[in-house]
């Protein structure tokens, strides 16, 4: 037999006992995921070092060996994250270049480490750490942009703004407190990133590859070392399960839908026909060709990058559609979809704050559209069922003083008393008094309405739950 050169062994796959051919080019380039899955290779490199530990318990190590081996993964992983180890696309995937340094630098000793383990339940750990450690620094984001969201309802908190149903004007609000239900919305998909996370928070070492292991691996110890709060329970399950990376870019694709919600009505607020806010400079754009334009880009593409994230989820449930138990390589399809998509919902989220906080509200322009658009007339109808009226009649009077207050080209606030007796005689003069759009902000004094004290509660208690997440 020809000696082989050292090149030669370290192209060789650790799985190519039973192969008589080498694997071709072009199937080793349309197969290797190394490119994308370096990402892991902190987790693969800690997973590594604990399972060392606990080959040790195993009788596969002695300590000596389990102290060699986590000594040079270290290394390893210092040299990856310096780039001075260069990852070989023929050895596939992060994992297995890890192995093969690792074997290069300690010898035989090195190919003992994956006893008991295989690549099925090694990547669905890691992928596991790593949604773990995403949905804390999304979490972390969407908490800055809730605190941007606060300071803003604060300093605007007397701005009075139309509230809209179907884009037609329909009952006063503050400007405040629309900026807390977007504080609500981001509260929820903290809350899916929560669940998500915990989802995640299982250890799938000890299943193998689909059947468990021979060895006796302390999963409970393992999982502890590695910060897990449980071990799965079915070994099949185990290397096959990737409900938790759906989970992810499903609240992902919440987070992106909320924030093009928000990018809508800032793209649309910012425009000449509504001016209520200005964009920063700093966060537009302008024309190629036309001089004047001021372009709400950032928004725009906060709006567009959403389809991103949406097709991603679309296309991991399409991938899981079909797959028999237990792994099927098309799982290495899920990676590069989870990636994308966290890295766009942090990148959306990060401009996002920025954007927010650096806006300009035209509370004038705001104020002056919530006087126009007969935005009062449901609490002149209130008026009239707080006098005995039932609301279905209520309803038609008002709708009768709003058609001729259009004929008259005039506005609710000016009605005389004896113009709303014309209407019904049970209009009193202190009917007059509730025309207002800030009357009308007033009288929504429960817990949820507009009123200003209901407001600056709702803020207080978001201050308040924002603290007690970040401690």
């Amino acid at each position: 037999m020809a000696k082989r050169t050292k090149k030669t062994e370290k192209n060789k796959k650790l799985w190519a006992g039973r192969f008589s051919k080498s694997m071709a080019k072009s199937a080793e380039v349309f197969s290797a995921s190394v490119h994308y899955d370096v990402r892991l290779y902190k987790y693969d490199i800690g997973q590594s070092i604990a399972y060392a530990k606990t080959l040790i318990k195993a009788g596969v190590l002695t300590t000596q060996e389990s102290a060699k081996i986590i000594k040079a993964l270290t290394e390893i992983g210092k040299g990856i994250g310096s780039g001075k180890i260069k990852l070989l696309s023929e050895l596939e995937d992060i994992h297995m270049n890890i192995e093969t340094f690792l074997i290069d630098k300690v010898g035989n000793v090195g190919k003992k480490l994956h006893s008991g383990r295989s690549r099925n339940d090694q990547v669905a750990t890691d992928f596991r750490m790593f949604v773990r450690a995403e949905c804390l620094l999304v979490t972390t984001l969407l908490m800055n942009l809730q605190t941007v969201l606060l300071e803003l309802a604060e300093k605007q908190i007397k701005v009075i703004m139309p509230g809209y149903t179907h884009m037609q004007k329909a009952q006063p609000i503050l400007f405040s407190h629309y900026l807390m239900a977007y504080y609500e919305m981001f509260e929820r998909d903290k809350k899916r990133l929560e669940c998500v996370r915990s989802e995640a928070d299982v250890m799938t070492l000890g299943s193998g590859a689909l059947a468990g292991t021979n060895f006796k691996i302390d999963r409970e110890g393992l999982a502890k070392e590695l910060g897990f709060a449980q071990i799965s329970k079915n070994s099949l399950d185990a290397v096959s399960d990737r409900d938790f990376a759906i989970d992810l870019v499903a609240a992902c694709s919440m987070i992106m839908m909320h924030l093009s919600r928000f990018s809508e009505e800032l793209i649309i607020w910012a425009s000449d026909e509504f001016d209520f806010i200005e964009l920063c400079d700093q966060y537009s754009t302008g024309s190629s060709i036309m001089p004047q334009k001021k372009n709400p880009d950032m928004a725009e593409l906060s709006r567009g990058k959403t389809g991103r994230v949406y097709g991603h989820l679309m296309g991991l449930l399409t991938v899981m559609k079909g797959l028999p138990l237990a792994y099927n390589r098309d799982l290495q399809e899920d990676k590069e979809a989870v990636f994308s998509a966290v890295d766009t919902v942090k990148a959306t989220l990060g401009i996002f704050a920025e954007m927010v906080a650096t806006l300009t509200v035209n509370t004038a322009k705001m104020d002056k559209a919530a006087k126009c658009g007969f935005l009062t007339a449901t609490d002149l109808a209130y008026y009239l069922v707080n006098h005995g009226v039932p609301f279905r009649e209520a309803h038609e009077i008002i709708g009768k003083l709003v058609a001729y207050c259009e004929e008259s080209n005039m506005q609710l606030e000016y009605l005389s008393l004896q113009q709303l007796k014309q209407f019904s005689e049970k209009f009193g003069y202190d009917a007059t008094k509730i025309l207002s759009a800030q009357s009308s902000v007033l009288a929504k004094d429960l817990v949820g309405g507009t009123a200003p004290g209901r407001v600056k509660e709702a803020i207080k208690r978001a201050r308040k739950n924002l603290t007690a997440h970040k401690a």
